[in-house]
């Protein structure tokens, strides 16, 4: 499958180079980092970033800006159907309680934490641990960001190895004309929310400052869904001289979640606002420090120095069992059973150097792109301590942590890529990634023997990728690529969750690639169309298989096999009427996903079953969120569907569930929302009312955390907020 569909990429770009080449000397000349689709008259539009940006090379690749300084939504909660509505094939599961931690996948990858993003801030990596834990427990809050940057899969030569590509949220930036600026932005909503915002910023000389400070508290759609959440950031920039700029950032994000705990299907159609759970809690506590130091080396040479690091914890105390187990207390001792604790500590710290170089070769100009990233991390893990009987946030073990491991990871990783413009119209990147490192565990899990516990995994990864972008003119193009891409054997696949589960040393990491090939275009100032095919080929999936030893069937952890997913995306966002100050515009941001297991095989009821022709566990064949925006003046309403289709929870594709309700269909569903935003001189409202017709539903059946079973998604909910700047 990996080269099924070079052919016509292969076709494509030789057509592409032939025509560009035929039209070199009757074209108008055209500036090509200048050239990105801009819209001018839509409400909230979706634009693409230039062919270099970031001292990175983005030219025949999707690449997607969100503006958040208009946008009619609930910041609050972080509300990913609105933030990402034209996003075609973004797919947000709830997991962590409104507000605390975005769960975003595109084109039917596992959208747990954003991990299979390279997840930045600032252009600085948030990612917990590549090699341990790449998913993003830091959350800052949505009130604080200016615009979200989104380049595909295609991107993973230049950020890393992910499958999804960059994920950049961009803060805010202080005001170069003001000393002291400040924005407070307070919200109030159902099921007890209340959240604050504040912000001050500024320009002083050569110095400028920006700050938050934000908190939020929330009773949570379900019973004794309770969380919190506070999160700062300060950042001070000094401009040196004219080619030469220094910034240095803190930034922390705490949450504490009560877990209301998973349903069965019967008591999900009973009531989805039960809990099934009153004594678990789930709380990440993160710190992100960073120094920059960016400038020119020469008239066409920039550079930056980024070191930065990921520090802090993440705990939870839980009492684990399914849905259908309930937590009660003994009639003999009078006291619930002891929860479980586990505790994560996190200590990455990343050097990060790039350099973007302009030259020519002949009558061909380039922009050349070279970084190369070290990183050095230790994770602890200690988990399934025996802890309180208590029903509070309590991290007290009694005894010994029966796993306490530590791993220890270093890497270093180099990319080049090189975008020749050939004419002023076509444009080609070829680009490598080479990365070097290796991981190391050590520890103690009290049911392995010890010899068994230390393990090194090597991370030796070369990838290749090419992408052209053909310019019709300043508004309409045609861009292609493929990029290879992997999946690393992480920190959890090498421990045995349980006495019955035994280490794979054969267990090998999952390659693939990413092919996109899109047209996007803006045919006049009301209109904005983006067209894409793709197709993700992941091999060497991991999973669980059962294998017998000493005449006991035990689990292990292995590749099961390969998937491929194929699909197309539209976004088309058309204002069809403008009249005396009032507009109307209509956009649908829609997927189709074709996402299939290509072979393998993996544990069953009946012993290892084979997989081949089954979907991929949570990909739903169909996404569309359909919008209509009115606008006048400073006032916006939008009324958006979203529409997901039905989708399995297990790769064995199982219908109907047990019942815990661990596995199943996971139905589709519809919701309604309507948002508003308007503004006067330094004030800004915005009031979402969201799922208006009160759908009960849910997005995923986890088969871990936050606990195997249903977790409802939020009912109807309304939430205003006053915005005032100064």
């Amino acid at each position: 499958m990996t080269t099924k569909y070079l052919p016509y990429l292969l076709m494509g770009l030789c057509w592409l180079s032939t025509h560009a080449f035929a039209q070199q000397d009757t074209v108008k000349t055209l500036t090509l980092e200048e050239i990105k689709i801009q819209n001018i008259r839509l409400q909230n539009p979706v634009n693409s970033l230039p062919s270099t940006h970031g001292l990175m090379v983005v030219g025949g690749r999707k690449s997607e800006v969100i503006s958040l300084s208009g946008l009619a939504t609930n910041l609050a909660e972080k509300t990913g159907r609105s933030l990402f509505a034209k996003i075609p094939s973004a797919f947000i599961y709830d997991m962590d309680g409104s507000g605390n931690q975005i769960n975003l996948s595109v084109r039917g990858l596992d959208g747990h934490r954003s991990w299979e993003f390279n997840v930045r801030q600032n252009g600085v990596m948030i990612n917990t641990d590549i090699y341990g834990y790449p998913a993003s427990h830091y959350s800052m809050p949505i009130e604080a960001v200016g615009r979200i940057e989104l380049i595909r899969g295609t991107a993973a030569l230049q950020y890393g190895q992910q499958f999804g590509g960059m994920l950049n949220y961009v803060l805010k930036k202080p005001d170069p004309s003001k000393n002291f600026s400040l924005e407070n932005i307070s919200s109030a909503g159902s099921f007890g929310l209340l959240s604050n915002y504040t912000s001050v910023g500024g320009t002083v000389g050569k110095f400028s400052y920006f700050g938050y400070y934000q908190k939020r508290n929330s009773n949570g759609y379900r019973d004794g869904g309770e969380s919190e959440s506070d999160a700062q950031h300060v950042e001070l920039s000094y401009q040196i001289n004219d080619r030469l700029k220094a910034k240095a950032e803190l930034s922390r994000s705490m949450f504490l979640y009560k877990i209301p705990g998973p349903l069965t299907d019967a008591q999900f159609k009973e009531d989805p606002t039960q809990a099934t759970r009153t004594r678990n809690y789930y709380s990440p506590e993160i710190w992100v420090p960073a120094l920059t130091m960016e400038g020119k080396l020469a008239e066409n040479t920039n550079f930056s120095l980024v070191g930065s690091g990921i520090f802090g914890q993440r705990s939870s105390v839980t009492f684990d069992a399914l849905a259908n187990v309930p937590d009660t207390i003994n009639s003999s001792t009078e006291k619930y059973a002891p929860r479980n604790v586990d505790i994560d500590n996190y200590h990455t710290r990343t050097l990060e150097a790039r350099i973007l170089h302009g030259y020519s070769l002949g009558s061909v100009r380039n922009d050349l792109s070279i970084s190369v990233r070290y990183f050095n991390n230790s994770f602890d893990r200690r988990q399934r301590g025996k802890g309180t009987t208590g029903t509070d946030y309590d991290l007290t073990v009694i005894g010994e942590f029966p796993r306490d491991i530590n791993l220890k990871s270093q890497s270093i990783a180099a990319s080049l890529e090189n975008q020749f413009h050939l004419n002023d119209r076509f444009s080609v990147s070829p680009g490598i990634r080479i990365e070097n490192g290796s991981s190391q565990m050590s520890g103690t899990i009290n049911y392995v023997e010890a010899e068994q516990v230390p393990q090194e995994i090597e991370y030796d990864f070369v990838t290749l990728g090419i992408n052209a972008n053909y310019q019709f003119s300043a508004s309409s193009r045609l861009y292609a690529g493929i990029s290879q891409a992997n999946r690393p054997v992480l920190f959890q696949d090498i421990i045995p969750g349980n006495p019955l589960t035994v280490i794979n040393p054969n267990l090998t990491h999952s390659f693939g690639h990413n092919l996109e090939i899109g047209w996007e275009t803006q045919p006049k100032e009301s209109m904005h169309l983006n067209a894409t095919l793709f197709y993700t080929f992941i091999g060497n999936r991991i999973g669980n298989i059962l294998i017998e030893q000493d005449d006991t069937t035990l689990i292990q952890k292995s590749n099961i096999g390969d998937s491929g997913t194929a699909g197309v995306e539209l976004l088309w966002d058309w204002e069809f009427l403008k009249k005396d100050g009032f507009a109307l515009s209509f956009y649908t941001s829609s997927s189709w996903m074709r996402a299939k297991y290509l072979n393998g095989f993996v544990a069953g009821p009946e012993g290892n079953e084979e997989i081949k022709g089954n979907r991929i566990e949570a990909v739903p064949e169909w996404i569309s969120r359909n919008g209509l925006t009115a606008s006048h003046g400073s006032l916006q309403l939008v009324l958006q569907h979203q529409y997901v289709s039905e989708s399995f929870a297990d790769a064995l594709n199982t219908k109907i569930p047990p019942a815990s309700g661990v596995v199943g269909l996971i139905p589709s569903y519809h919701v309604w929302d309507l948002q508003g935003i308007y503004s006067y001189q330094n004030l800004t409202f915005r009031a979402s009312f969201q799922n208006i017709f009160d759908n009960s539903y849910f997005t995923k059946r986890p088969q871990m955390y936050p606990g195997p079973g249903i977790w409802p998604s939020d009912g109807r909910s309304l939430v205003v907020s006053l915005g005032l700047k100064i």
